[in-house]
């Protein structure tokens, strides 16, 4: 699956526009609605006390999700008023699916950020959400295997609901993982969702723009906006966490737009030869969720070494690591970002463009950029 070019912007039809409106709103609204929520956090008490595997010294309210979700809803609302994105809603179920899931683990999470829900709890309302995605039309159903010359195996309804569950369930922890300093999730969550957009948007130019297409775009900019509104709250110093109800968030609808992107590829176009070409969906999907998932594993690994359980929580996250190697809090975050966007972009770069010569040396030079100034640390 290779365009001639990365011009996606410049393809007739293609409604690209739409979506950043859609991205826009989600932004807009997001941004004007924390201050509220806000407010209602810290009257409710949902609010973040000191601990000590905290970054944090003061009380923080948190519910930041739940203006995040109102951004998504702001945005899919404008989605559905445009002739051009209206479509979306016509063709599938999985957008409406992809809210009610999403809206599921918002109120899991804004109850945990209030009440402190047991980690079982989470999980079984992780994974209900999951199923919720299967139950309209979300779900893995080809996958690429490298034995035998390399192949797309179709899955079976069985396999392919499996997949999923795991997928969404190992999205969601990793983002929870991860959110441990200011702006951190958010940064990633535009970085992972933006990267998705624009592979979705390649995709949808292979289908020659066919309206059954929209809809993994149509999820990732929603996202995308929301984070993007949030972050100027949460940006070291941060006025407001988005708790579990944002960071649950963002991973349901990161595993919902990824799964309903490889749904898309056109797999009778696709050179059997090409193995990039091939690998394209698990590139983008790895590299969009590994930092959040290289933290989850690395934590299970070793907290399941220390004989504790694997959800009980430490300080020993890559972000606290580069910390304690004398990074500031803002430059820790902003390598963070650095080192998703290289991964992620390039990715997507190196699916979508004819060149993966030169898309290679380019991942190349980020990546050791990124491990330069990850190395050499220094206090703002």
């Amino acid at each position: 699956m290779r365009t001639a070019d990365l011009d996606i912007l410049g393809i007739p039809g293609l409604p690209v526009r739409e979506y950043l409106l859609v991205g826009v709103t989600a932004a807009v609204v997001t941004f004007l609605l924390t201050g509220l929520v806000r407010v209602l956090a810290l009257r409710l008490g949902a609010v973040a006390w000191p601990r000590g595997r905290d970054v944090h010294s003061t009380p923080m309210p948190r519910w930041g999700g739940l203006a995040m979700f109102a951004g998504v809803l702001g945005g899919v609302t404008v989605a559905g008023e445009l002739p051009a994105l209206r479509l979306a809603f016509s063709y599938s179920s999985e957008v409406i699916g992809v809210l009610v899931a999403a809206g599921l683990l918002v109120l899991v999470g804004a109850l945990d950020d209030r009440f402190e829900l047991g980690a079982m709890t989470k999980l079984a309302g992780q994974t209900t959400s999951a199923g919720i995605l299967v139950l309209f039309g979300v779900q893995l159903a080809v996958v690429w295997v490298p034995w035998g010359g390399g192949a797309y195996v179709s899955l079976s309804q069985e396999q392919g609901v499996l997949l999923t569950v795991l997928l969404t369930v190992a999205l969601v922890n990793g983002l929870n993982f991860v959110d441990g300093l200011d702006g951190l999730a958010a940064g990633i969550g535009v970085v992972a969702a933006s990267a998705t957009c624009v592979f979705s948007l390649g995709l949808l130019h292979e289908a020659g723009n066919d309206p059954s297409a929209y809809s993994p775009a149509l999820i990732a900019a929603a996202l995308a906006g929301a984070c993007l509104g949030f972050l100027p709250h949460n940006f070291n110093p941060a006025r407001i966490f988005m708790g579990d109800s944002g960071s649950m968030l963002i991973g349901v609808m990161l595993a919902a737009a990824t799964t309903t992107a490889s749904g898309r590829i056109p797999f009778a176009s696709t050179d059997g030869r090409d193995v990039l070409g091939l690998l394209a969906p698990l590139i983008v999907l790895l590299a969009v969720a590994f930092v959040p998932l290289l933290d989850l594993l690395l934590a299970v690994v070793r907290r399941t070494r220390a004989g504790a359980s694997p959800f009980s929580p430490d300080k020993m996250h890559l972000h606290h690591r580069l910390l304690e190697i004398g990074h500031s809090h803002r430059r820790a975050v902003l390598l963070i970002y650095l080192w998703s966007g290289v991964l992620a972009f390039g990715a997507v770069t190196l699916a979508l463009s004819a060149n993966t010569a030169a898309v290679l040396v380019g991942i190349g030079f980020g990546l050791l950029l990124a491990m330069i100034a990850s190395a050499v640390p220094r206090r703002a």
